[in-house]
């Protein structure tokens, strides 16, 4: 399960076994399960994220999509 939190001005390591991105205009925070990275669905999210934004790292991974779409993506994935 994907967890939400607001990022407010500190840095905050994800747990074992997750990773933090970043979604939406508002620049949500997510914590993700590193398994996600094994599918073809999140691969592709990644690789959109790195011809928009580059592979330059500050803080996190930040992916170009809507939060809802992200929400729903993270949905599925947990339900397969």
């Amino acid at each position: 399960m994907a967890k939400k939190e607001e990022v407010a001005g500190g840095r905050r390591r994800a747990p074992k076994g997750h990773f933090a991105v970043y979604v939406g205009s508002e620049m949500k925070r997510f914590e993700v399960p590193i398994s996600y990275l094994k599918n073809p669905k999140f691969q592709q999210l990644l690789h959109n994220a790195a011809d928009e934004y580059g592979y330059t790292y500050q803080n996190g991974i930040i992916l170009p999509c809507d939060e809802s779409i992200f929400n729903e993506l993270i949905s599925f994935l947990r339900n397969h």
